[in-house]
């Protein structure tokens, strides 16, 4: 049963095993779910697949196997499935595909379920009833921006149940991030050790305890378990880093979730004399770079972000600077912090495979020792693995 289904997921590269295959299966035959295809995608990806990252392939190889099943619902017996041939197609006017009304995705599943009670008869061209070519959310062959196909071949691409939509598509390693995908890939970077007050229960040493203790119940205490790594993080703003706006964002969200001891300042291009905390008051209230490197302990994990592209005088010259006159190069300010923090890394937003044609990206990541990232799932994964050592 189902041997084909393993054998696709083999080829689609997902690291699956015979034993978790022979689990979901012991599971479907203790019918944990119901036989519904919803049900039963959502358990093979529980049991099959242990990374989230392959999530995007499960997904494509899961439509593969099931090609043709578009919704949960079983084709129903009392339905012909003459029915549900195609019959006619209509190409709506803008005006008119926005008169249909859109149910919205629970009144549209209850709607549907009532219909196959009600509906004892083929329809066609309607805005009601199960059919072909019409308005009606329901069917095939015909127009609506919010339906649910049954039979037949999609032709607005508009069905909100279709397996092809993938709606985990996003992670693929080799796609770029959302936050909640960045956050996977941070906590690879964890060192977990118990800090504060005792106020989270210690389970084994509250057992032992109580068997020491001829049965009776002593309850043992202990601090939380939290992440004791240290991130200092300095992020490029500005200039050609509007473009990466949205992405530089969604880094630094996840990065604030993730590492609870974490400090960040902005700099533009290149470090120099000052960093700055907020972007409107950055003249105002700036810090000295010699002071940054002076407060944090060596054990800081560092985390450049930036673009690297500029003209190479802003890094290698005095005065390079495209703001101000500033008396050492900014390679200067960066083989001290390099010296100063053993673990960093530069997490770069522009595509791996422009680096080579940016003669400024070359130069840092030289200084860099090579330390230099893709904002991927994969080039993230890589990072956080050089800086967990």
């Amino acid at each position: 049963m189902l041997i084909d289904f393993f054998f696709t997921l083999k080829d689609a590269k997902i690291p699956v095993s015979i034993k978790e295959f022979l689990m979901l299966l012991e599971a479907m035959e203790k019918g944990l779910i119901s036989m519904s295809l919803d049900d039963f995608y959502f358990l093979a990806r529980t049991i099959m697949v242990k990374d989230e990252a392959h999530y995007d392939k499960f997904d494509k190889a899961f439509g593969l196997y099931f090609k043709g099943i578009d919704t949960i619902f079983e084709k129903r017996p009392d339905i012909p499935l003459d029915w549900l041939m195609k019959r006619m197609e209509r190409d709506l006017t803008d005006e008119q595909k926005a008169a249909i009304e859109k149910f919205g995705y629970d009144k549209l599943m209850d709607r549907l379920q009532e219909l196959l009670k009600e509906q004892k008869e083929r329809h066609g061209g309607g805005s009601k009833w199960i059919g072909t070519g019409g308005t009606s959310p329901f069917g095939n062959g015909g127009t609506n921006p919010e339906g649910i196909r049954i039979g037949g071949k999609g032709g607005g691409r508009s069905a909100v149940k279709v397996w092809e939509a993938r709606a985990f598509r996003d992670y693929d390693a080799e796609r770029e991030l959302g936050t909640r995908n960045i956050k996977v890939a941070l906590r690879r970077l964890r060192k977990f050790a118990r800090q504060g007050a005792e106020e989270e229960l210690a389970l084994d040493a509250t057992i032992k305890a109580t068997a020491n203790n001829a049965g009776y119940l002593d309850i043992k205490m202990q601090p939380e378990r939290k992440n004791n790594i240290k991130v200092l993080m300095l992020l490029d703003v500005g200039g050609t880093m509007d473009d990466h706006i949205a992405q530089t964002e969604e880094l630094f969200s996840a990065a604030k979730t993730e590492f609870k001891n974490m400090e960040f300042f902005y700099f533009h291009n290149c470090v120099y004399d000052y960093l700055w905390k907020n972007n409107r008051r950055r003249h105002a209230e700036k810090f000295p770079t010699w002071d940054v490197l002076r407060k944090y302990t060596p054990d800081t994990k560092v985390i450049f972000v930036g673009d690297a592209t500029m003209s190479p005088y802003e890094i290698l010259q005095a005065g390079g600077s495209i703001e101000y006159n500033n008396e050492e190069a900014g390679a200067t300010w960066l083989q001290r912090f390099t010296s100063a923090f053993p673990k960093y890394i530069w997490l770069n937003p522009e595509p791996e495979g422009l680096w080579q044609y940016r003669q400024s990206i070359s130069v840092i990541k030289q200084i860099m020792s090579n330390r230099m990232f893709p904002v991927t799932i994969e080039g993230l994964e890589r990072g956080m693995r050089l800086l967990s050592k």
